[in-house]
């Protein structure tokens, strides 16, 4: 791959989408985007950049950045945050709601939906209660092709397998061809939405809970902390944020406490002290991260 095209590449990516991708990532560029210049009836990646040169900002330029992102995801990834969520948070909110009867998670990067399908039969699985309360899962994604595919609710064989238990897919899935397909009752329970998260979130409510995880890893530090500040402004203050395992708040934004949870580390908001539950089986770390 020519010098010139991989700066064009990295730096569209940069600039719409706040991806860094470092020389050595040039592989990775050919690897997703050729197959791309093949459907798009061009040669090579050489054609397929000469080709954006010539226009302006258009389709074209956003499915190389789709391309781009990473969608890994899986039901149930890292099992802690969902068995905190089980066990301790979702208990505390549902008390402190009780007058509101309402509550409100995001799944910020949701990819094909796994992570916001696993909460919401979760829910279903585990509080029966919240059926009659106003109970709304939003879930982004940059990806409008990630975003089509999560909304159908099917997923293949190997999609299955990664974390599902069978309990769960005898319950809430039928076999369609090759394809495992989704209830539409748990479907209907998560909304999903375009969104780039460098944009401004004028569309966001203010949540509970959100899940930003396994995301932060590909943003530069400016970034990662403008994001974590627009989370901050969405968030209550008696929220829950979730990270992935490698990501933290740590040096970029003091305003979040971790928090030890069934083994998960979950941040909230400093200074905020718990008036309904303050004896919670939950250990607050001594640090700042």
């Amino acid at each position: 791959m020519e010098t010139a095209d991989f700066e064009y590449i990295r730096d569209l990516c940069h600039q719409r989408a706040a991806i860094v991708l470092d020389l050595e990532k040039s592989y990775l560029i050919e690897s997703r985007l050729q197959p791309l210049a093949r459907t798009e009836g061009l040669g090579t990646i050489a054609d397929l950049v000469a080709k954006m040169r010539t226009t302006g900002y258009g389709t074209l330029h956003g499915k190389v950045i789709e391309a781009m992102t990473t969608n890994e995801t899986s039901f149930f990834r890292d099992l802690q945050p969902f068995e905190a969520l089980k066990k301790v948070i979702l208990p505390e909110l549902i008390a402190r709601r009780s007058l509101s009867r309402q509550l409100r998670i995001w799944c910020a990067a949701c990819s094909t939906g796994q992570e916001p399908y696993t909460i919401a039969m979760l829910i279903e699985e585990n509080f029966p209660q919240l059926a009659a309360w106003d109970v709304k899962i939003l879930a982004t994604d940059l990806s409008t092709q990630v975003l089509e595919r999560a909304r159908s609710g099917r997923f293949n064989q190997i999609e299955v397998n990664r974390g599902l238990p069978s309990p769960l897919v005898v319950k809430y899935f039928q076999r369609n061809g090759m394809q495992w397909e989704l209830c539409e009752r748990v479907r209907n329970k998560v909304e999903f939405r375009q969104l780039n998260l460098i944009d401004a979130w004028p569309a966001i409510n203010t949540m509970d809970i959100v899940f930003i995880r396994n995301v932060l890893i590909y943003f530069d530090v400016q970034t990662k902390k403008d994001i974590l500040g627009k989370v901050r402004n969405k968030l209550r203050c008696d929220g829950y944020l979730f990270l992935g395992g490698a990501e933290s708040t740590f040096s970029l934004d003091d305003s979040f406490v971790r928090t030890e949870v069934e083994k998960a580390s979950i941040y909230r908001l400093k200074g905020y002290d718990d008036p309904v539950l303050p004896t919670r089986a939950v250990k607050a770390a001594s640090v700042r991260a």
